[in-house]
């Protein structure tokens, strides 16, 4: 197993699962990626820069960390088939969230997501799920499975309310797949003053979070293994997140596909910020 860092480092990282209310589980994983591969490095990349967080929000004016941020060790999943990749990971965000914990999963590639909405969906009905994509990853099957991470879309779709938000790609097939008002393309974003409140009208009072990085436009987040242009900004992106994390509860949520390069560490830290953000603003709530 590759060596990790704790989210946020020594300063503000727990060793005490028991006294902490939040876990960070890595799931490095990358078998179907069908382009630029190097998703498992994610969770190891996003870990390593997170100790340069500034352990104050300025917004919420919050110190989330002191809520218990345990990071667990990495699942091994290696080079499973998804669909064992996906049990195993229902299995330890299931065993996580009967601890009383609010898990936060870190792809690895976006199939990683299935598991992690399975085991919440469990345990919460009526259960929304919103993602915030590029892609509408709703193929039924694709490179002959079902699990695929251009099937993440359609596999939540069988266990809970989904919302789709970001979206700029998809195929004729999928067009249509999910009913009117449950897609908010990038290109109507960009010009609609209301799309945030919109998306809240669509979701149930809980509501889990799967955030596919290449939502962000490439000039922004290009360390991903399918960028599309026309992408949202850190604003649209957070913006949304503390909207729904004060009018709705949010169970969990995972943020996947960041695919680090070596030659570019920004990425990196963008999104261990929005991992700390979007706890800032579930938290605060909770305060």
């Amino acid at each position: 197993m590759e060596e990790y860092t704790r989210f946020t480092g020594p300063d503000g990282a727990s060793t005490d699962l028991d006294r902490s209310s939040i876990v960070i589980l890595p799931v490095p994983y990358d078998r179907t990626s069908t382009w630029i591969k190097g998703a498992d490095k994610g969770p190891f990349a996003l870990l390593e820069a997170s100790p340069e967080l500034e352990l104050y929000d300025i917004e919420t004016d919050h110190e989330v960390y002191t809520r218990g941020i345990y990071t667990s060790a990495p699942l091994e999943v290696g080079q499973m088939e998804p669909e064992r990749m996906c049990r195993v990971v229902e299995n330890e965000v299931s065993s996580l969230l009967d601890g009383g914990k609010f898990v936060v999963t870190l792809g690895g590639e976006h199939s990683v997501s299935i598991g992690a909405v399975r085991a919440h969906a469990s345990k919460e009905e009526p259960l929304s799920v919103l993602s915030l994509d590029a892609h509408a990853d709703l193929r039924d099957e694709y490179h002959s499975s079902r699990f695929n991470h251009a099937c993440v879309g359609a596999r939540i779709k069988e266990l809970a309310h989904l919302v789709e938000v970001g979206v700029r790609s998809m195929s004729r097939e999928e067009k249509g797949v999910l009913p009117e008002g449950d897609i908010f393309f990038a290109r109507d974003i960009a010009s609609s003053g209301t799309w945030i409140d919109e998306v809240l009208s669509r979701l149930s009072d809980k509501v889990y979070v799967t955030i596919d990085l290449d939502v962000f436009d490439p000039a922004l987040m290009p360390s991903t293994g399918t960028p599309q242009p026309g992408g949202l900004d850190w604003y649209q992106v957070t913006a949304l997140l503390a909207a729904v994390s004060a009018q709705k509860s949010v169970t969990g949520f995972d943020i996947v596909e960041l695919c680090p390069s070596g030659n570019n560490r920004a990425p990196d830290f963008l999104a261990a910020k929005l991992v700390y953000k979007f706890l800032s603003y579930v938290y605060k709530r909770k305060r």
